[in-house]
């Protein structure tokens, strides 16, 4: 019979509650009290549950509830056994005792209902609590209580919202038939799955869910929808299968695998219950508030700039922060749009823009112009006289900065260009930054590196820096090249020129070994101002080819096109890179995929494609004189040749090394079908989506840091360790495209493997017309916080919109506090 919804307001369930029959009671709790609650009614209920003492109590207890409004589920004969198996076997045999019933009287017999450390719902769905009944559970997660739900669960007590908050979400029809599926298991601290595989394979009735629960719950596994065929009414690249609460002073725990008797045979999945049961028991700790959004707090830290004078920031261009948790700040050149633009090469100011470098102290929470250098970076030169991606690029700080205040700038002096040829220098420089006043002395510089950059056609500067462990600096370039003169596909036009300079050949650039753009550089900077080579990189610049030296030594990674936020990862010393892909928006049969931005890890030196292969080693058709418009051969990404006429490096290239993400307007990871030589068909109806959680259009890639959680950190607003190890990923545009945190397979990462998790962070990096909207750069500080530059809403200006924004956590330390944890049953 089809019950009356039982929607409960509090003051209706305090007077429920002496129906429990458990009289006044001093509240002696196992830790409820620093828990977060999911209420904002402080009303307390008229009578309490008495719970299992906190350290030094003995006997944990699961109760596990099966009755079922409906059929009961065959689950449950197997599912109680190995609940029982799981408290007396394993690595801690003895945790807790097991009993079982259908009774749901028990929740109304509040003397026998303090004596369980957690409740499991092995329900087969439907109402089958009372109000009296379901006011008895309510009173005991508030009290502290622990929730396990399993499978169809989340189809009881159908009318109770509390009911609905505690499982987390309700189902929006039947399971899928049983199917093999893959589990992504992206939380690898919680007891629940850190054991599990990074992709757990298993058979299962997976559920569809009527709302999806991400971000107000903590979700620790998904569901691959690509590895199986869903119910109708799918959710999508973000399914959750388990996730977990603190919730109205208890711990929730639901998981939607369970559907099958032989769920409970397996390994894995009864060590997903037994970390499942620990948490909820208080028998160990867990975060279980790490991905819900409303844990995370972004604030805007600098104020507009002042028209005409960049006195908070510049043109956004990149952020590093200092050990004492200043953060230093660089605008590349262009002005605010009050400001003239010269046009003229004529002109001796052509194209001059001021580079500037803040300082922001979030001590006094004040900004400080440190400095400027006079770039070639403000809109105006280029052939098309509106744009210019030169000016200040990148910053660094010295790993001895707190002593020797060494700051290291990657710009293109505007003293340095050349009005009839139309060519600049590039120079990576070390300047001093008194601490005490955080001021540049610009007169301090000692340049590194330099080399020939054309200026005649925009663009690709790339700019970023990052150190590894062994204090080498990564350098990143951007091929140099136009956009113009291919259709958007591969960059390969040998024929534009300047004075004899090709512009719109990327094998010039990219593509040749001679020459230090579209690369990223690897070079060990010492005490004097110069650099010696680490092994390890590319080449040594001593290879010979046809009777000469025609390799650069600095040279780490070839084959970008522009890369302008790099990062390296000094636990483990992998580079990680991000670069703008070209322009056409869709596949071509005739020259090859469409535009893919790019995101890679790379664990070695090599060769990355660009402009031969993009993506997974898809590979472009070569073009040359004197007829580019022709089409010749695909490239052969396992042996690419660099025919062209601009190119004065090797011919034989190093093989191309897949990449680990790339996107475009048609999906994220697209693979075709490829014929007998390797080749795809670049048709988008046969196309494959390998990551479907990501997808392009307009888009610019912005990568990210790796986080790193330091236990030892006392600062509160310090993400949590769940984000360990986990890769930050962007877009500077926020629509469809990436923000995420993505977790990489160890086993293949470098190697062609993509991310086997992804997690969206659109709205704990909120974006929006009030949010960041135009993400430019992000990195954590010392503290575990998190900075965000964002670039404001216009292009190659500074603008009112431009800022630095600082993501901080306050979801607080795991539960139970660690004073509160229960102690396992005696033996």
């Amino acid at each position: 019979m089809q019950r009356t919804p039982h929607h409960r307001s509090r003051s209706r369930r305090n007077g429920l509650a002496a129906a429990l029959g458990v009289g006044a009671l001093t509240v002696s709790l196992l830790g409820g009290g620093d828990v977060a609650s999911a209420r904002t009614d402080p009303e307390p209920p008229s009578t309490t549950l008495s719970l299992p003492s906190p350290p030094g109590g003995q006997n944990v207890k699961v109760l596990v509830f099966h009755a079922s409004a409906t059929a009961e589920s065959p689950t449950v004969d197997a599912g109680i056994a190995a609940i029982e198996t799981i408290g007396r076997t394993g690595p801690d045999a003895g945790r807790f005792t097991t009993e079982a019933t259908d009774d749901s009287a028990v929740f109304t017999d509040g003397a026998k209902l303090g004596k369980y450390n957690a409740v499991v719902f092995l329900t087969g769905g439907g109402d089958v609590l009372d109000p009296e009944q379901e006011a008895g559970l309510e009173s005991y997660l508030e009290a502290g209580g622990g929730f396990v739900g399993i499978h169809d669960a989340a189809r009881t007590e159908p009318y109770s919202d509390w009911f609905t908050g505690l499982i987390g979400a309700r189902p929006a029809a039947a399971p899928s038939t049983v199917q093999r599926a893959v589990v992504e298991v992206g939380d690898r601290r919680h007891p629940a799955t850190a054991s599990l595989p990074l992709q757990w394979k298993r058979p299962d009735a997976w559920f569809n869910w009527a709302v999806n629960p991400s971000g107000s719950v903590h979700t620790v596994a998904r569901v691959k929808e690509s590895s199986y065929k869903p119910a109708v009414g799918a959710n999508g690249w973000d399914h959750p299968v388990s996730w977990c609460r603190d919730y109205d002073g208890g711990r929730s725990f639901y998981t939607g695998m369970g559907g099958t008797v032989d769920s409970f045979a397996e390994t894995d999945f009864r060590d997903h219950l037994r970390g499942a049961l620990a948490w909820t028991t208080r028998l160990s700790r867990a975060d279980c508030k790490a991905t819900i959004n409303a844990n995370y707090t972004a604030e805007r830290v600098t104020r507009p700039t002042q028209p005409g004078q960049n006195d908070q920031i510049g043109e956004p261009h990149g952020l590093v922060t200092a050990p004492d948790g200043r953060v230093l700040y660089i605008g590349r050149g262009g002005a605010d749009s009050s400001q003239p633009v010269v046009t003229d090469w004529n002109n001796p100011d052509i194209g001059k823009g001021r580079g500037e470098i803040h300082v922001y102290d979030p001590k006094t929470r004040k900004v400080t112009l440190a400095g400027a250098l006079t770039v070639f970076g403000n809109k105006g030169g280029g052939d098309e006289l509106i744009k210019v991606e030169e000016g200040l690029l990148g910053i660094e700080l010295d790993p001895g900065f707190m002593t020797n205040g060494w700051v290291y700038l990657h710009y293109t002096p505007h003293a340095q260009i050349n009005r009839d040829t139309h060519m600049a220098e590039r120079r990576v420089s070390r300047f001093t930054l008194d601490l005490a006043a955080d001021k540049l002395d610009l007169a301090s510089e000692k340049v590194l590196l330099k080399w020939p950059v054309q200026i005649h056609s925009c663009c690709h500067a790339g700019g970023g820096m990052a150190w590894d462990s062994k204090e080498n600096l990564y350098i990143a370039t951007g091929d140099n090249n136009s956009s113009g003169f291919s259709g958007g596909y591969s960059g390969n036009n040998p024929q534009p020129n300047f004075k004899g300079v090709s512009f719109a050949d990327a094998r010039r650039t990219a593509g040749n070994t001679n020459n230090l753009n579209g690369k990223i550089l690897r070079i060990h900077p010492e005490d004097d101002g110069t650099y010696t080579l680490p092994a390890g990189n590319l080449f040594t610049g001593t290879e010979q080819d046809e009777g000469g030296g025609k390799t650069r030594g600095e040279i780490y990674v070839m084959g970008v096109r522009n890369p302008a936020r790099i990062f390296v990862d000094k636990s483990t010393d992998i580079l990680y890179a991000g670069w703008v892909g070209p322009d056409a928006g869709a596949p071509s049969t005739t020259w090859g995929p469409a535009k893919y931005d790019t995101f890679s890890a790379i664990t070695t030196a090599g060769n990355h494609g660009w402009p031969y292969c993009m993506g997974n080693k898809q590979p472009y058709r070569d073009r040359n004189l004197p007829d580019p418009g022709k089409p010749l051969g695909w490239y052969n990404c396992d042996a690419p040749k660099n025919e062209s006429p601009n190119n004065d490096g090797l011919v034989n290239l190093p093989p191309v090394t897949s990449n680990t993400i790339w996107y475009s307007p048609q999906g994220g990871g697209v693979d075709y079908p490829r014929d007998a030589n390797g080749i795809p068909s670049y048709k988008t109806e046969e196309q494959k989506i390998l990551m479907p959680w990501l997808k392009g259009g307009g888009q610019a890639t912005m990568n990210g840091p790796v986080y790193r959680y330091d236990p030892a950190s006392t600062s509160k607003d310090k993400w949590p360790s769940y984000w360990d190890g986990k890769w930050f990923v962007g877009d500077f545009y926020d629509g469809d495209q990436p923000r995420h945190a993505v977790l990489t397979d160890p086993k293949t990462v470098g190697k062609g493997g993509i991310p086997v998790h992804a997690e969206s962070l659109k709205k704990i990096i909120p974006v929006g017309t009030d949010g960041i909207r135009n993400l430019m750069d992000w990195k954590f500080a010392p503290d575990g916080s998190l900075y965000v530059l964002d670039y404001g809403r216009g292009f190659f200006t500074s603008d009112s919109k431009s800022a630095l924004w600082h993501v901080t956590y306050k979801g607080g330390e795991p539960t139970p506090s660690a004073d509160k944890l229960a102690r396992k049953a005696a033996r």
